[in-house]
């Protein structure tokens, strides 16, 4: 008979949260995904350990970040042997990595696994405009020498200074994550000063957990930062 196996989070890692374009405005998904995953690798010795996947994601990435996280794996000492694949999922990223890995190691399909997820504003992925790309492409497509050079003819130095900005925008309703979270506020009566009131004491237990060593063991210090650097100095 088929059956089910338990599944234990053992331990994790993270590195410090930071302000968008503050101390890691050069730093891109996969350094800071990188730096994370061999943080934990130190942490449980894991150096030259095959797992059995390690799943993540970013909402915004670079095209160059296809394949983000096998990429990430392989810039640690885990055994390169180690798969690894990206997933998205808005926010909800981190979580649905670790329900599937989780899930995997239920089913027996793998031992073990690695979740999680990475995301930079400060390194926003910023495309041409949808008219330069077009004919870019238009003009990878052309024979000879004479269409590429009309295809180019078609370029207007007003699209090199209108590039296609990132945004966390649902499509459908053109609002982004934030005006969805303010709309969900006012349909659930949720005050203003509510709001802050949480904001604050999310802000006291983060203070007390440091001061407390609860992230001793679970925190890699990048980029010369060892504390969240979005932690109100007034509350430590």
């Amino acid at each position: 008979m088929n059956t089910i196996r338990r599944v234990a989070i053992i331990g994790g890692n993270r590195i410090p949260f930071a302000r968008s374009n503050s101390v890691y405005s050069s730093a891109s998904n996969q350094e800071m995904l990188t730096a994370t995953l061999q943080g934990l690798v130190d942490r449980f010795n894991l150096h030259g350990e095959r797992l059995g996947d390690v799943v993540g994601g970013a909402v915004m990435k670079h095209s160059r970040d296809f394949n983000l996280v096998r990429e990430s794996v392989l810039s640690t000492t885990l055994s390169p042997q180690t798969t690894a694949f990206d997933i998205q999922q808005a926010c909800g990223t981190g979580l649905e990595a670790a329900m599937i890995v989780a899930n995997k190691i239920a089913l027996g399909h793998i031992e073990c696994g690695v979740a999680g997820g990475v995301d930079t504003t400060s390194d926003a992925p910023i495309g041409v405009n949808e008219k330069m790309r077009k004919i870019l492409l238009e003009t990878s497509r052309a024979k000879s020498t004479g269409q590429r050079l009309g295809s180019l003819a078609k370029m207007r130095p007003g699209m090199l200074f209108s590039p296609t900005l990132p945004r966390n925008g649902e499509p459908r309703t053109g609002y982004s994550m934030g005006e969805h979270a303010e709309l969900m506020a006012r349909e659930w009566n949720i005050s203003r000063e509510d709001q802050d009131a949480l904001a604050l004491k999310s802000h006291l237990n983060l203070a007390r957990a440091y001061k407390d060593g609860f992230f001793t063991d679970l925190m890699t210090p990048f980029k010369g930062v060892a504390v969240d650097n979005n932690l109100r100095a007034d509350t430590t």
